[in-house]
């Protein structure tokens, strides 16, 4: 059985799963997993779908503008929630993304239940079982499902489907919350995070898709792939950008030659803490 027929399957178990509720909301980033879920939901249930995008300090406008285009363009139900830095996580704590995910969860399901909606659902696929994923239990706790991960479909799977969907998120990077950013440990102030969204939507835009603007005591250390480290010294184009990212209120600018990996940060933990 080739890779195509086995992501058929998957999309298949995908519907089956969709088709047991009468009503559904997705928590929807705008990223490749939760696009293809939210459009594969529409395409089962139709009007029954709600898409749920969380507006924090440590969430990007571009990802919030982007989310509202697909779902404008798709004649889909949308709701914005906007919240502030939940103080549970100031301290930017080890634990961050199970503390955060708890409480928006449980701000989700409050307004899930206040719509007459039968159940909450996320975009984790099963790739996500392998990294750092504390977020996860609060999940598992809080009983949102994950379609995705129940159909057993790997972000290779969801990436050849949205493909042929038509979806323009099929080849989107992924795009963690700007909080992976900092390191654990220290308090977050919202000026750091408008800081890294303003460089990282600098080289964005200047092509460089697939990047992190990581910070520590007003420092940046930027992380890009491999290929394109070479072509961004000798363009010279790393000059403008230390240029513009000092301009910005950074300090000292550094190229990360290990080049762009998630979670960088991750590494500084043990996986088995929660």
């Amino acid at each position: 059985m080739n890779d195509t027929e086995t992501y058929r399957e998957g999309y298949n178990r995908l519907q089956d799963n969709l088709r047991k509720y009468r009503s559904l909301a997705v928590a929807f980033s705008g990223g490749t997993d939760s696009t293809f879920l939210l459009l594969t939901a529409c395409e089962v249930l139709g009007d029954k779908v709600t898409a749920f995008t969380v507006k924090t300090p440590y969430i990007p406008d571009w990802e919030i503008n982007e989310a509202i285009s697909f779902c404008d363009g798709h004649h889909i139900r949308h709701k914005i929630i906007e919240l502030p830095l939940p103080e549970i996580i100031r301290g930017n704590p080890e634990d961050r993304c199970y503390r955060c995910k708890r409480q928006l969860f449980e701000i989700l399901l409050k307004e899930t239940a206040a719509l007459g909606i039968e159940k909450l659902v996320d975009g984790t696929n099963a790739d996500d079982m392998k990294d750092y994923r504390p977020g996860f239990k609060a999940l598992q706790e809080l009983s949102v499902g994950s379609p995705l991960l129940e159909s057993g479909l790997t972000k290779s799977a969801v990436r050849a489907l949205s493909k042929s969907m038509g979806l323009p998120t099929w080849d989107k990077p992924a795009y963690a919350c700007l909080l992976t950013r900092l390191p654990y440990n220290r308090t977050i102030a919202e000026a750091d995070l408008a800081k890294i969204e303003k460089a990282e939507v600098f080289l964005m835009k200047a092509g460089y898709r697939s990047v992190r603007v990581r910070t520590e005591d007003n420092s940046a250390r930027i992380e890009m792939d491999h290929e394109l480290i070479i072509p961004f010294i000798t363009s010279g184009f790393y000059k403008e950008t230390a240029g513009y990212l000092k301009s910005i209120g950074f300090r000292t600018i550094s190229l990360d030659l290990e080049g762009y990996r998630t979670g960088s940060f991750n590494s500084t933990i043990e996986k088995t803490k929660v």
